[in-house]
C-alpha cells in the first residue's frame, strides 16, 4: 500500500515538472533514493547498486530503470505502471566492462530522448563520476546540466499526511531516547545502550513501528562528546562521565531527530556551567521563529544569545530535515546558518542543534520543528534538559532532569 494518495504524487511530479522547465532541463535523471521514493514510492534498500527515476518533462509518468531482482519491488511500492519500469541485467552490476549508465542512455536514444536538455545530481552520494562519464560518452547528442537538489527544494514544504508521519517518528524518537538514556549507568557497554536504542527505534510504539534511521545512533562518551560524530565501541561507561545520544524517530522515511545529553553522577563542572547557556539559546531561538524570516535571521538569534557569553559556534545551527535513507536525513537544501537567505514558510521542517563542542567534552541539546503560520511548534515532548543518571536503583525507574 502507498503511504501517500496518487494524487500527492502526481502534485508532486507536477511541481518537479515546473522546476525543470524552470531550469531549462527536458530529462531529470534522478539517483537519490530520497527523490525516487518522494515522487513515486520506490522503497528497497537497493540504492548500493545503480538505480534511476528519469521524468521526462512531456510524457505523463516517470521510467524507474534498475537491476533486475529489484524490479519487483518497484512494481510493489510504486505507483506507476509496471510498463514503465525498466530492469537491466546482473551482468552490468560492479562489472569492470558493463555499466548501468550505458543501458540508460540506451533506453533514452530508443524512446527518442538521447538527445534533449538533461538534468544530473551532479553533487549525490549515489552518482558517481563514473556514472557521469558513461553517460556523457554514451549520449554525445545530449545537453547536460546540474539538476542537483532540483526535486529537494519540492520537498522542503511538508504536506499535512507528510508531517502526521513525522509526529509518528518523534513518538518513536521520544521512546528511543527515553530507553537509551535511562540504561547509560556505570560499567554498561556502550555497544549495549546502542542496540536498546535500535530496538525501541525499529519496534517503535504501540500504534507504529519504526523504519531504520539514515543515520545511525550517535553515542561519544567523556573527552569524546566534543567529537559529535562518533558512534560506540564495546567500552564501558564510568562514573562521572557525560554520554550525548543523537538519534531519530522514523516512520514511512521521515525522520524526527532528537539529541540529549546524559550525565553518569553528578555533572562536570563545565557541563554545568554551558548547559544554561544552550538551553537559553535554544528556547530564544524556538521563541523567535517565524514565518517571513531567513534562516540567516534564526541563526542570528543563537548568535546573539552565545555573545551574551562569550561564546561563538563554528558549525550550522540547523537544516531543513523530513524524508531520508543513508547516509544522511538531512534533505540538503537550508541551513540555519549565517548567510543563509531561505525564507521560511509554513510547513517547513528543521532539526534545530544548538551544541556546543570543545576539544574534551561538549553538549547536544536538540529539537525538530515545523513553522507554522505564526510561529513553531516542536515534535519531540522530551524534556530539553540535562539528563542526570544516578546510581542503579531496582526500586526507582529512569534518571531526572537536571
Amino acid at each position: 500500500m502507498l503511504p501517500f494518495d496518487i494524487v500527492e504524487y502526481q502534485n508532486r511530479l507536477s511541481k518537479t515538472k515546473q522546476r525543470m522547465a524552470e531550469s531549462g532541463i527536458e530529462v531529470l535523471l534522478i539517483t537519490d533514493p530520497a527523490n525516487m521514493n518522494y515522487l513515486t514510492g520506490y522503497d528497497a534498500w537497493s540504492f548500493y547498486v545503480h538505480q534511476m527515476l528519469i521524468v521526462i518533462i512531456d510524457e505523463p509518468q516517470p521510467i524507474w530503470v534498475g537491476r533486475y531482482q529489484d524490479a519487483n519491488g518497484a512494481k510493489a511500492t510504486t505507483w506507476i505502471y509496471d510498463d514503465n519500469v525498466i530492469a537491466y541485467p546482473d551482468y552490468y552490476v560492479q562489472s569492470s566492462i558493463y555499466h548501468p549508465m550505458d543501458f540508460v542512455a540506451e533506453i533514452l536514444k530508443q524512446i527518442g530522448h538521447g538527445n534533449r536538455y538533461t538534468g544530473v545530481e551532479m553533487d549525490n552520494y549515489y552518482f558517481s563520476a563514473k556514472a557521469y562519464e558513461r553517460l556523457t560518452r554514451n549520449l554525445p547528442n545530449a545537453k547536460f546540466k546540474d539538476g542537483g537538489l532540483l526535486v529537494n527544494y519540492v520537498r522542503i514544504i511538508k504536506s499535512n499526511q507528510e508531517l502526521e508521519y513525522m509526529e509518528r517518528a518523534a513518538e518513536i524518537a521520544d521512546k528511543a531516547m527515553y530507553e537509551g538514556a535511562n540504561s547509560i549507568r556505570s560499567g554498561i557497554r556502550e555497544c549495549d545502550v546502542a542496540a536498546n536504542i535500535y530496538y525501541h527505534m525499529v519496534s517503535g510504539t504501540e500504534k507504529y513501528g519504526g523504519d531504520y534511521p539514515a543515520i545511525v545512533p550517535l553515542l561519544p562518551a567523556g573527552e569524546n562528546t566534543g567529537a559529535p560524530h562518533l558512534t560506540w565501541s564495546d567500552r564501558k561507561f564510568k562514573e562521572g562521565e557525560s554520554v550525548i545520544i543523537e538519534l531519530a524517530g522514523c516512520y514511512k522515511r521521515y525522520h524526527v531527530p532528537l539529541a540529549r545529553t546524559v550525565s553518569i553522577g553528578k555533572p562536570s563542572d563545565q557541563l554545568q556551567k554551558i548547559k544554561p547557556v544552550v538551553i537559553e539559546g535554544l528556547n530564544e531561538v524556538l521563541d523567535g521563529v517565524k514565518p517571513g524570516m531567513t534562516c540567516g535571521d534564526v541563526e542570528n538569534i543563537w548568535r546573539s544569545s552565545l555573545k551574551k557569553h562569550g561564546i561563538e559556534k563554528e558549525a550550522r545551527l540547523g537544516y531543513s530535515v523530513g524524508l531520508n535513507y543513508p547516509p544522511d536525513w538531512g534533505e540538503h537544501t537550508a541551513s540555519i546558518r549565517m548567510g543563509d537567505s531561505t525564507v521560511l514558510q509554513p510547513n517547513m521542517t528543521f532539526h534545530l542543534i544548538p551544541a556546543l563542542w570543545f576539544d574534551d567534552y561538549g553538549i547536544e541539546i536538540s529539537e525538530t520543528f515545523r513553522v507554522t503560520e505564526s510561529g513553531c511548534l516542536t515534535f519531540s515532548n522530551y524534556p530539553r534538559d540535562l539528563i542526570i543518571q544516578e546510581p542503579f536503583d531496582m526500586n526507582r525507574q529512569g534518571g531526572r532532569i537536571s
